[in-house]
C-alpha cells in the first residue's frame, strides 16, 4: 500500500503562486507515475500533470502548460506542483495520485487540499 498526503493550498490572488507538495509513504518502491489531479465545485474531477517515476518525463494538461511545474525529489518520497500565474478558474481541490504502472489506473489516492483563487 502506499499513502499520499498533500499540503500547501491556501488563499491566494490572481496571478500569484503556490506550491503543493505530496508525501508518499508506504511501498513507495511499486509506484511507477504519479500526478496531480483537481476538482473544481460541481465539476468532474480533471487532470493537472504527471511525471514518471524518474522525474525524467513530465506531462500537462493543457490549461495549465506552461504556469505549472511539476517535479519530484526521491530521496523525500515527495511530489511538487509550482503553480505561477493563478487564475480563479484554477481553484480546485487539488489531489496527488500513484499508479504502479504506465497503462494502470491510478490507486493510490490523497485527500486532497484547497486552493482558491481569488480575483
Amino acid at each position: 500500500q502506499v499513502q499520499l498526503r498533500e499540503s500547501g493550498g491556501g488563499l491566494v490572488q490572481a496571478g500569484g503562486s503556490l506550491r503543493l507538495s505530496c508525501v508518499a509513504s508506504g511501498r513507495t518502491s511499486s509506484t511507477s507515475t504519479m500526478a496531480w489531479f483537481r476538482q473544481a465545485p460541481g465539476k468532474e474531477r480533471e487532470f493537472v500533470a504527471r511525471i514518471t517515476s524518474s522525474g525524467g518525463s513530465t506531462y500537462y494538461a493543457d490549461v495549465v502548460k506552461g504556469r505549472f511545474t511539476i517535479s519530484k525529489d526521491n530521496a523525500k518520497s515527495t511530489m511538487y506542483l509550482q503553480m505561477n500565474s493563478l487564475k480563479p478558474e484554477d481553484t480546485a481541490v487539488y489531489f496527488c495520485a500513484a499508479r504502479p504502472s504506465p497503462t494502470s489506473n491510478y490507486p493510490y489516492w490523497g485527500p486532497g487540499t484547497q486552493v482558491t483563487v481569488s480575483s
